[in-house]
């Protein structure tokens, strides 16, 4: 489940709710094109502004029309009670793993962020992928921490940052945190600018924005990396860049799939 493309589609909303019909659209095409898991509620998917009974029911919506198709369900939020009532709604709705950022107002320390995940993977009984996203969280792991975390009994995955450019520095960083946890956690890549170098370095999973709207073209990308075609694979990175670029300029990849999506007629 976490190896491939893990596509994260929007969460379409206004203030008065979800719009369902346009959430299961999304989701029905990421089905159609293969993609290896869907991720919902991530950051792409604005978990952070909705409420429990709003979070439970992206959840069930998108495991009702996943079909077959593993379901990853984000359940972070700002309180450990609510995480883990993230977590039960998340498991009663079916989803086959979850994703957890440490979300705080203030700031964390290592031992606290520990003692989140203990907590939490205390009560699943599915697995769990690690999200580790310092421009949301503000809250840098060190790769100690994340092998600390990884030996947790239902960690599975790391999401991690964008790895260098340099294709040797990307070797060596995903080498450094391999080497601290077990070979049964894979390691994602996220920021999508950096998928065909994070995944010729070693990644074992794209957790991908982009592939959440275009998952024909992020699949391409994903398999051309898994067999090794590194030319393909930087040549369709190299054909996205002005997407990257609209990434840089409006901080972030959020904003820029909103529109893409209004634009384009998806939501």
């Amino acid at each position: 489940m976490f190896t491939g493309l893990s596509a994260f589609p929007l969460t379409p909303m206004n203030e008065q709710g979800i719009y369902e019909h346009e959430f299961t659209r999304l989701v029905e095409r990421l089905v159609e094109a293969g993609v290896d898991s869907i991720g919902v509620l991530g950051s792409t998917g604005n978990y952070a502004y909705l409420n429990g009974e709003e979070r439970a029911h992206v959840a069930k919506l998108c495991v009702k029309h996943a079909g077959n198709v593993p379901v990853v369900v984000g359940i972070g939020a700002l309180r450990t009670r609510d995480v883990l009532a993230n977590a039960e709604s998340a498991q009663q709705a079916g989803a086959s793993g979850v994703l957890l950022a440490p979300v705080s107002y203030q700031k964390l320390t290592d031992d606290e962020v520990f003692s989140l995940y203990e907590t939490v993977c205390g009560s699943l009984s599915v697995p769990l992928c690690v999200y580790d996203n310092p421009g949301t969280t503000h809250f840098d792991f060190s790769d100690e921490l994340h092998g600390r975390i990884a030996q947790l009994p239902q960690v599975r995955s790391i999401k991690i940052p964008p790895v260098p450019n340099d294709v040797a520095a990307a070797k060596e960083r995903v080498a450094r945190l391999r080497a601290l946890i077990p070979s049964e956690v894979t390691i994602g890549i996220s920021g999508d600018a950096a998928a065909a170098t994070g995944l010729l370095a070693g990644c074992d999973a794209w957790y991908s924005v982009i592939g959440g709207l275009y998952p024909e073209a992020a699949l391409t990308l994903t398999r051309a990396a898994q067999s090794g075609d590194a030319q393909q694979a930087n040549a369709l990175s190299v054909a996205l860049e002005p997407l990257w670029a609209l990434y840089r300029d409006y901080s972030g990849s959020l904003r820029v799939a909103a529109t893409i999506a209004e634009l384009t007629g998806r939501v």
